[in-house]
């Protein structure tokens, strides 16, 4: 269980539309409060790694979010062995149904490794800023199975387990994903800000 910290830097606005992620960082940061930040369009995601595109998130988000609350900036995706890493930073635009592309472009290949990888940059109202980072490794399944998660996680199998993400379910999620290994990395780098005597608050 991820440990509640100060009141104020547990308050977190989330550039992002997408519901799905919300809940997932809400399961996986349960002392945070956290919601959308409703700031319409969002910057196009052509920064070359993870950690580029979340960072131009959250300074977007940072430009119209609430100065006493935590801007969280976010990227994920797959990255699969036998494609070079591709769809990468890719993957959520890759194909309109990215799990039928993989499926398709790994027919007859053995190799099936791949992993997830999640950047999670947060941002104070004065600028300073907090990083985490998750990957999940595995392999890809070569049917789509079960009903729960998003995205890939109907073909995606986590090492050591023999079910799909989607087949373990939300709860698995909420603890073993790569979304939530970020969050952890993140909590972890908010518990060393507070160890070196950051400021109440985020400012």
């Amino acid at each position: 269980m991820i440990e509640r910290f100060i009141d104020q830097s547990s308050r977190a606005r989330l550039a992002s539309g997408n519901p799905h992620k919300l809940a997932e960082l809400r399961d996986a940061l349960p002392g945070w409060e956290i919601e959308l930040l409703g700031t319409g369009a969002f910057p196009p995601e052509e920064g070359a790694t993870f950690y580029e595109n979340a960072r131009a998130k959250a300074e977007h988000g940072r430009a119209a979010g609430d100065p006493e609350a935590w801007v969280l900036g976010e990227d994920s995706g797959i990255e699969v062995a036998a494609l070079g890493g591709a769809p990468g930073i890719e993957s959520a635009r890759w194909a309109e149904d990215g799990v039928a592309r993989l499926l398709a472009e790994l027919k007859g290949i053995e190799d099936r490794r791949a992993r997830y990888v999640c950047e999670l940059v947060a941002l104070s109202g004065d600028g300073e800023e907090l990083r985490g980072t998750g990957t999940l490794d595995g392999t890809i399944a070569r049917t789509r199975r079960g009903g729960e998660g998003f995205g890939y996680d109907p073909v995606f199998v986590p090492l050591g387990e023999t079910q799909t993400v989607a087949e373990l379910g939300n709860e698995w999620k909420a603890s073993s994903s790569h979304r939530a290994s970020a969050a952890r990395a993140l909590t972890l780098a908010l518990r060393r800000r507070s160890q070196r005597g950051g400021a109440r608050g985020t400012s």
